[in-house]
C-alpha cells in the first residue's frame, strides 16, 4: 500500500509537492482549531454553568461579577460586560448591547484561520488542474515527435500520469472542505451558547430588579 502511494505521488509530477504542502498546512490549521474550540467549549461550560449561572439565579450579582472577571474564558468576558452594566443600574437594553459588543470582540478569535481551509481547498484543486494541463501539454508535445507505432501507448501513459495531479488535488481538497464545514458548525454552536447565556441573564434580571451597586 505504501509503495502504491509513493509511486502515485512520484508519477504525478512536480505539482504534487505544492499540493502536499497545501494539504499539510490545512491539516495543521484543522488540528489547531479543533483543539482550540474544544478548549473554549470546556472552559465556557465550567465558567458559566458551575460558576456564574448559579450566582445569577441567586441574584448575587456582585459575586457573579467577581466570578466572571476572575475567569479567562470567552463567555466570562461577555457576561462580565453585561453584569457590569447591570450593577451600574443601566437599563436592560444597555446590558444587552454590552454583551453583544463582548460577543463581537470574541467572535474573531473563534473564526480565526478557519476560512483559510476553504481557500486552501480551492488552491489544491486549481493546482491539480494546472498540473494536469501542463502534463497534457508536455505529453502531446512528446507524442508529436514519437514513432507513429508508439504514439497511442505513449499518449495513454502520459495522460494517466497527468491525471494523477488532479486526483491528488481533489483528494486534498475534499477533506479540507469537510473540516471547514465541521469547524464552522463547532463555532456556530459556541456562538449559540454565548447567546443562550445572554438570554438567561436577561431573563433573570427581568424577573426581579437588580440590587443596588455597593
Amino acid at each position: 500500500m505504501l509503495e502504491t502511494v509513493v509511486r502515485f505521488f512520484q508519477e504525478g509530477g512536480p505539482f504534487m509537492y505544492p499540493i502536499a504542502i497545501v494539504l499539510a498546512v490545512g491539516l495543521a490549521i484543522t488540528v489547531e482549531r479543533f483543539i482550540y474550540l474544544a478548549s473554549i467549549r470546556r472552559r465556557n461550560r465550567l465558567a458559566f454553568e458551575k460558576g456564574i449561572l448559579p450566582l445569577l439565579r441567586k441574584r448575587d450579582y456582585q459575586r457573579a461579577m467577581k466570578a466572571a472577571t476572575s475567569s479567562d474564558s470567552a463567555i466570562a468576558s461577555i457576561m462580565s460586560a453585561g453584569i457590569g452594566r447591570l450593577l451600574n443600574n443601566h437599563p436592560r437594553e444597555d446590558v444587552e448591547y454590552a454583551m453583544e459588543e463582548g460577543l463581537m470582540e470574541v467572535l474573531p478569535r473563534l473564526e480565526k484561520r478557519t476560512q483559510y481551509l476553504a481557500t486552501l481547498a480551492n488552491i489544491a484543486t486549481l493546482l491539480g488542474l494546472l498540473g494536469t494541463i501542463i502534463g497534457l501539454i508536455a505529453a502531446f508535445t512528446a507524442v508529436a515527435a514519437a514513432d507513429p507505432s508508439q504514439k497511442a501507448s505513449l499518449l495513454s501513459e502520459s495522460i494517466s500520469v497527468a491525471m494523477n495531479t488532479t486526483a491528488f488535488g481533489l483528494m486534498s481538497a475534499i477533506p479540507l472542505l469537510m473540516f471547514h464545514a465541521l469547524l464552522q458548525t463547532r463555532t456556530n454552536e459556541i456562538v449559540d451558547s454565548f447567546e443562550m447565556a445572554g438570554v438567561k441573564l436577561l431573563n433573570i434580571i427581568s424577573e426581579q430588579p437588580a440590587p443596588q451597586s455597593a
